[in-house]
């Protein structure tokens, strides 16, 4: 099969986890390389719905090896969820592994993207964000405040991180959006029993991958949302944080874009857009009403 990516040619909900399912059947491991869970694959096998926010979609094959990487943001919370979920399916996710550079969707992400939109609502600018905390998760990763997996893995440093953060955002909870501060020891007493639980899946996913690709491996790259809400190539200001593109991989993954052998884009019969923000096909009579049942 050799390395393919697979990602959405237009703004998301493309119907991209059906391919990564159906191609993943040849490849030996399935890696995600960015986005958050404001993405979401739905794949059916037989009778069964499979719903995935983080996880790969191949993680449907208990042979493939299913990476989260390290361009990936991650609500541990959500992942723990989704797990319990899946193994409830008889999905054994054993075969997970997830990157200690991965970034960690902390509650006051959460929060800030919550109170941000609602007063850019007033004046109509919203982004249409979901409110998981994705956009200020990957601004924290610029401003090189963030937490990472590797930082929440670490009993000792990590109350050190979250107080010097949660002070700072707490500021801006409350003197800027005048609303109630979080707390700090809810937070940490939550998170460190979250850290024990992820703590077996945890690795160093760029040496891991790496090694993959010398040993001849096929590798199944899954993009979330589309291209056309690249942060660089989509629709600016109404995109997402990160680049959904096969650009997204040498950053996302550690491994260089030469990598890739193969790249599909994948494009539905009518397009429908994710988010806020431009439209110029939009539909808003009988017609699009039709084809939005009809699509389901």
């Amino acid at each position: 099969m050799s390395n393919v990516v697979v990602f959405g040619a237009q703004w998301g909900d493309e119907g991209k986890g059906r391919f990564v399912d159906f191609l993943a059947e040849h490849a030996d491991v399935v890696v995600r390389y960015q986005g958050g869970n404001n993405a979401g694959h739905t794949v059916g096998v037989d009778d069964k719905v499979y719903k995935l926010r983080l996880i790969p979609s191949g993680i449907l094959y208990k042979n493939k090896l299913n990476v989260i990487a390290n361009g990936v943001v991650v609500d541990v919370e959500g992942l723990l969820k989704e797990i319990k979920n899946l193994r409830s399916q008889n999905i054994d996710c054993s075969n997970l592994k997830i990157s200690d550079r991965a970034h960690v969707v902390m509650p006051y992400h959460k929060v800030l993207d919550e109170l941000s939109e609602n007063y850019k609502a007033g004046s109509g600018a919203q982004l249409g964000t979901t409110k998981n905390g994705i956009g200020p998760c990957y601004v924290d990763k610029s401003e090189r405040t963030g937490i990472r997996i590797v930082d929440l893995l670490d009993r000792e440093n990590f109350p050190k991180l979250l107080k010097k953060n949660l002070e700072f955002k707490n500021l801006i909870i409350t003197k800027v959006y005048n609303s109630k501060p979080l707390e700090y020891e809810s937070i940490l007493k939550q998170y460190s029993e979250y850290a024990e639980e992820i703590r077996p899946y945890v690795c160093d996913s760029v040496l891991l991958l790496n090694n993959m690709v010398k040993e001849g491996k096929n590798l199944l790259f899954e993009g979330a949302q589309g291209s056309l809400l690249d942060v660089d190539f989509g629709t600016y200001p109404y995109v997402t944080a990160s680049h959904p593109t096969a650009i997204g991989i040498p950053s996302g993954t550690g491994l260089p874009l030469n990598t890739v052998n193969k790249v599909i884009g994948v494009v539905k019969a009518y397009t429908s857009r994710v988010g806020a923000g431009p439209f110029a096909t939009e539909l808003f009579d009988s017609t699009g009403d039709a084809l939005r049942v009809k699509g389901g």
